[in-house]
Protein backbone atom coordinates (compact mmCIF):
# COMPACT_ATOMS: atom_id res chain seq x y z
CA UNK A 1 0.00 0.00 0.00
CA UNK A 2 2.68 1.98 0.75
CA UNK A 3 4.53 1.51 -2.39
CA UNK A 4 1.61 2.76 -3.87
CA UNK A 5 1.23 6.15 -2.11
CA UNK A 6 4.46 6.71 -2.86
CA UNK A 7 4.62 6.39 -6.66
CA UNK A 8 1.00 8.29 -6.78
CA UNK A 9 2.72 11.42 -4.84
CA UNK A 10 5.90 11.30 -7.18
CA UNK A 11 2.95 11.94 -9.93
CA UNK A 12 0.87 14.19 -7.92
CA UNK A 13 4.02 16.30 -7.05
CA UNK A 14 5.49 16.26 -10.07
CA UNK A 15 2.49 17.77 -11.70
CA UNK A 16 1.71 20.49 -9.25
CA UNK A 17 5.76 21.53 -9.27
CA UNK A 18 5.93 22.07 -12.76
CA UNK A 19 2.61 23.86 -13.07
CA UNK A 20 3.88 26.30 -9.81
CA UNK A 21 6.92 26.62 -12.03
CA UNK A 22 5.02 27.00 -15.01
CA UNK A 23 2.71 30.05 -13.37
CA UNK A 24 5.39 31.68 -10.81
CA UNK A 25 7.41 29.02 -11.06
CA UNK A 26 15.87 33.07 -0.88
CA UNK A 27 21.43 37.39 2.96
CA UNK A 28 24.34 38.50 1.75
CA UNK A 29 26.64 41.85 1.34
CA UNK A 30 27.45 43.89 -1.49
CA UNK A 31 28.77 46.79 -2.48
CA UNK A 32 25.14 48.44 -2.77
CA UNK A 33 25.61 49.98 0.78
CA UNK A 34 28.59 52.14 0.47
CA UNK A 35 27.16 53.60 -2.32
CA UNK A 36 24.10 54.70 -1.17
CA UNK A 37 26.18 56.53 1.54
CA UNK A 38 29.01 58.26 -0.87
CA UNK A 39 28.08 61.35 -0.25
CA UNK A 40 29.33 64.11 -2.63
CA UNK A 41 30.97 61.84 -5.11
CA UNK A 42 28.05 59.25 -5.23
CA UNK A 43 25.72 62.53 -5.93
CA UNK A 44 28.17 63.45 -8.88
CA UNK A 45 27.44 60.17 -10.71
CA UNK A 46 25.18 60.55 -14.10
CA UNK A 47 21.70 58.79 -13.17
CA UNK A 48 21.56 55.08 -14.09
CA UNK A 49 19.73 54.54 -17.55
CA UNK A 50 17.50 51.24 -17.63
CA UNK A 51 18.72 48.87 -20.27
CA UNK A 52 16.04 48.10 -22.67
CA UNK A 53 14.45 44.68 -23.06
CA UNK A 54 16.40 43.97 -26.14
CA UNK A 55 19.87 44.60 -24.38
CA UNK A 56 18.62 42.27 -21.46
CA UNK A 57 17.61 39.77 -24.02
CA UNK A 58 21.92 39.63 -24.15
CA UNK A 59 22.34 39.10 -20.46
CA UNK A 60 19.77 36.20 -20.11
CA UNK A 61 20.99 32.89 -19.63
CA UNK A 62 20.97 30.76 -22.85
CA UNK A 63 20.77 27.08 -23.14
CA UNK A 64 23.61 25.45 -23.26
CA UNK A 65 25.71 28.29 -20.61
CA UNK A 66 24.61 26.22 -17.06
CA UNK A 67 26.14 22.11 -17.36
CA UNK A 68 23.27 19.82 -16.40
CA UNK A 69 20.38 22.11 -16.62
CA UNK A 70 17.70 22.99 -19.26
CA UNK A 71 17.80 26.91 -19.99
CA UNK A 72 14.48 28.11 -22.15
CA UNK A 73 12.89 31.23 -22.52
CA UNK A 74 9.09 31.62 -21.11
CA UNK A 75 5.98 32.23 -22.88
CA UNK A 76 2.90 33.83 -21.61
CA UNK A 77 1.64 30.70 -20.02
CA UNK A 78 4.61 30.55 -17.40
CA UNK A 79 3.88 34.15 -16.52
CA UNK A 80 1.65 35.09 -13.40
CA UNK A 81 0.54 38.85 -13.64
CA UNK A 82 1.00 41.16 -10.30
CA UNK A 83 -2.08 41.89 -9.66
CA UNK A 84 -2.48 38.39 -9.45
CA UNK A 85 -0.40 37.89 -6.56
CA UNK A 86 -2.71 38.35 -3.41
CA UNK A 87 -1.41 38.30 0.13
CA UNK A 88 -3.25 38.77 3.22
CA UNK A 89 -0.50 41.52 4.62
CA UNK A 90 0.30 44.22 2.42
CA UNK A 91 3.84 44.41 3.67
CA UNK A 92 4.06 40.89 2.52
CA UNK A 93 3.60 41.77 -1.77
CA UNK A 94 7.11 42.47 -2.49
CA UNK A 95 8.40 38.92 -1.41
CA UNK A 96 5.40 37.22 -2.99
CA UNK A 97 6.15 39.27 -6.18
CA UNK A 98 9.47 37.75 -5.89
CA UNK A 99 8.66 34.18 -5.15
CA UNK A 100 6.26 34.64 -8.21
CA UNK A 101 8.76 36.47 -10.56
CA UNK A 102 6.69 39.11 -10.92
CA UNK A 103 9.76 42.51 -11.68
CA UNK A 104 10.01 44.12 -8.49
CA UNK A 105 9.38 48.07 -8.28
CA UNK A 106 9.59 50.36 -10.76
CA UNK A 107 11.15 48.02 -13.50
CA UNK A 108 11.14 49.70 -17.14
CA UNK A 109 11.84 46.23 -19.06
CA UNK A 110 12.24 42.53 -17.90
CA UNK A 111 13.02 39.11 -19.69
CA UNK A 112 12.23 35.84 -18.06
CA UNK A 113 14.13 32.55 -18.19
CA UNK A 114 13.07 28.82 -17.08
CA UNK A 115 16.02 27.25 -15.84
CA UNK A 116 15.58 23.01 -14.67
CA UNK A 117 18.37 20.94 -13.38
CA UNK A 118 18.61 17.78 -15.28
CA UNK A 119 17.77 14.47 -13.46
CA UNK A 120 20.76 12.66 -11.68
CA UNK A 121 19.49 9.58 -12.23
CA UNK A 122 17.38 8.56 -15.64
CA UNK A 123 16.15 5.07 -14.14
CA UNK A 124 16.14 5.86 -10.60
CA UNK A 125 12.17 4.96 -10.67
CA UNK A 126 12.31 1.74 -12.87
CA UNK A 127 12.06 -1.71 -12.06
CA UNK A 128 10.02 -0.26 -8.81
CA UNK A 129 7.86 -3.39 -8.48
CA UNK A 130 10.77 -5.16 -7.36
CA UNK A 131 11.78 -2.68 -4.44
CA UNK A 132 11.36 -2.52 -0.89
CA UNK A 133 9.24 0.57 0.03
CA UNK A 134 12.65 1.90 1.14
CA UNK A 135 13.71 1.32 -1.94
CA UNK A 136 11.14 2.91 -3.42
CA UNK A 137 11.09 6.18 -1.14
CA UNK A 138 14.95 6.74 -2.10
CA UNK A 139 14.64 5.71 -5.84
CA UNK A 140 12.06 8.37 -5.63
CA UNK A 141 13.72 11.00 -4.16
CA UNK A 142 16.55 10.89 -6.43
CA UNK A 143 14.36 10.62 -9.43
CA UNK A 144 12.97 13.95 -8.21
CA UNK A 145 16.15 15.71 -6.82
CA UNK A 146 15.96 18.34 -9.15
CA UNK A 147 15.56 22.27 -8.72
CA UNK A 148 13.29 24.20 -10.65
CA UNK A 149 14.48 28.15 -11.32
CA UNK A 150 12.57 30.99 -13.05
CA UNK A 151 14.64 33.64 -13.43
CA UNK A 152 13.93 37.50 -13.82
CA UNK A 153 16.29 40.31 -15.88
CA UNK A 154 14.92 43.42 -14.75
CA UNK A 155 15.88 47.00 -14.94
CA UNK A 156 15.58 50.41 -13.84
CA UNK A 157 16.22 54.14 -13.79
CA UNK A 158 17.93 56.01 -11.75
CA UNK A 159 18.37 54.06 -7.81
CA UNK A 160 15.07 52.17 -8.90
CA UNK A 161 17.04 48.83 -8.52
CA UNK A 162 18.87 49.59 -5.43
CA UNK A 163 15.10 50.76 -4.06
CA UNK A 164 13.77 47.54 -4.70
CA UNK A 165 16.44 45.35 -3.25
CA UNK A 166 15.64 47.08 0.04
CA UNK A 167 11.92 46.96 -0.35
CA UNK A 168 12.40 43.21 -0.62
CA UNK A 169 14.31 43.17 2.37
CA UNK A 170 12.27 45.19 4.41
CA UNK A 171 9.21 43.05 3.29
CA UNK A 172 11.34 39.89 4.32
CA UNK A 173 11.81 41.14 7.90
CA UNK A 174 8.20 42.59 8.58
CA UNK A 175 7.04 39.11 7.19
CA UNK A 176 9.46 36.39 9.04
CA UNK A 177 5.87 35.52 11.08
CA UNK A 178 4.23 33.90 7.61
CA UNK A 179 1.60 35.29 5.85
CA UNK A 180 -0.59 34.12 3.68
CA UNK A 181 -0.51 34.19 -0.42
CA UNK A 182 -2.23 33.06 -3.62
CA UNK A 183 -0.64 33.15 -6.83
CA UNK A 184 -4.00 32.64 -9.71
CA UNK A 185 -5.78 30.33 -8.19
CA UNK A 186 -3.36 28.91 -5.70
CA UNK A 187 -3.67 29.76 -2.16
CA UNK A 188 -0.82 28.71 0.18
CA UNK A 189 -0.03 30.06 3.56
CA UNK A 190 3.64 31.17 3.85
CA UNK A 191 5.22 29.91 7.58
CA UNK A 192 8.86 30.41 7.75
CA UNK A 193 11.04 33.01 6.06
CA UNK A 194 14.86 32.86 7.02
CA UNK A 195 17.36 35.12 5.80
CA UNK A 196 20.48 33.23 4.07
CA UNK A 197 24.07 33.80 2.64
CA UNK A 198 23.99 35.13 -0.53
CA UNK A 199 26.83 36.57 -3.08
CA UNK A 200 27.09 38.48 -6.72
CA UNK A 201 27.03 41.42 -8.50
CA UNK A 202 27.48 44.97 -6.10
CA UNK A 203 24.50 43.80 -4.17
CA UNK A 204 23.13 40.38 -3.12
CA UNK A 205 20.11 38.88 -0.67
CA UNK A 206 18.78 35.64 -0.38
CA UNK A 207 15.67 34.15 1.10
CA UNK A 208 14.95 30.77 2.51
CA UNK A 209 11.16 30.19 2.74
CA UNK A 210 8.73 27.17 3.48
CA UNK A 211 4.93 27.35 2.43
CA UNK A 212 2.26 25.11 3.48
CA UNK A 213 -0.95 23.65 1.47
CA UNK A 214 -3.48 20.86 1.91
CA UNK A 215 -0.89 20.47 4.70
CA UNK A 216 1.88 19.76 1.95
CA UNK A 217 5.16 21.52 3.14
CA UNK A 218 6.80 23.43 -0.15
CA UNK A 219 10.31 24.62 0.61
CA UNK A 220 10.85 27.67 -2.06
CA UNK A 221 14.64 29.86 -2.35
CA UNK A 222 14.43 33.34 -3.36
CA UNK A 223 17.73 35.09 -4.61
CA UNK A 224 18.68 38.76 -6.10
CA UNK A 225 22.21 39.98 -7.49
CA UNK A 226 22.18 43.61 -8.57
CA UNK A 227 24.30 45.01 -10.69
CA UNK A 228 24.41 48.30 -11.24
CA UNK A 229 20.69 49.21 -12.62
CA UNK A 230 19.99 45.85 -13.69
CA UNK A 231 18.01 42.90 -10.85
CA UNK A 232 18.17 39.11 -11.79
CA UNK A 233 15.98 37.90 -9.28
CA UNK A 234 15.53 33.83 -8.77
CA UNK A 235 12.57 31.73 -7.61
CA UNK A 236 13.27 28.15 -7.06
CA UNK A 237 11.52 24.69 -5.77
CA UNK A 238 13.18 21.37 -5.30
CA UNK A 239 10.71 18.56 -6.67
CA UNK A 240 12.74 16.29 -3.81
CA UNK A 241 11.83 18.59 -1.20
CA UNK A 242 8.71 19.01 -2.19
CA UNK A 243 7.90 14.77 -1.29
CA UNK A 244 9.98 14.74 1.19
CA UNK A 245 9.68 18.76 2.96
CA UNK A 246 13.22 18.33 3.54
CA UNK A 247 15.36 21.79 2.35
CA UNK A 248 17.16 22.34 -0.60
CA UNK A 249 20.52 24.59 -1.27
CA UNK A 250 20.35 27.29 -3.73
CA UNK A 251 21.48 26.78 -7.29
CA UNK A 252 24.29 28.34 -7.13
CA UNK A 253 25.34 27.60 -10.68
CA UNK A 254 22.33 29.18 -12.41
CA UNK A 255 23.18 32.28 -9.88
CA UNK A 256 27.17 32.24 -10.67
CA UNK A 257 26.64 31.99 -14.45
CA UNK A 258 23.65 34.74 -14.66
CA UNK A 259 25.52 37.06 -12.14
CA UNK A 260 28.61 36.42 -14.80
CA UNK A 261 26.60 37.65 -17.28
CA UNK A 262 25.90 40.66 -15.49
CA UNK A 263 29.71 41.77 -15.39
Amino acid sequence: MRTSALRRTAVAVTTVSLALLATACSGGEGGGGDKANGGSSAAAEPAAKALTAAELEKLALAEGEVKGHKVTKTGPEDEVAGDKVVVDKADCKPLADAVAAVPLGEAKATVKRKVIEEPKKDDAATGLGDLTDKDVEEALGAALDMTATMVSLSSYDGKGAEEAVAGLRTAAGACAGGFGMTMGTDKSKVVKVEEIKASGGQEAAAWALVSEQDGQKMPHKVVLVRQGSTIASFSSINLGSIASGKDFPPPTAVIDTQAAKLG
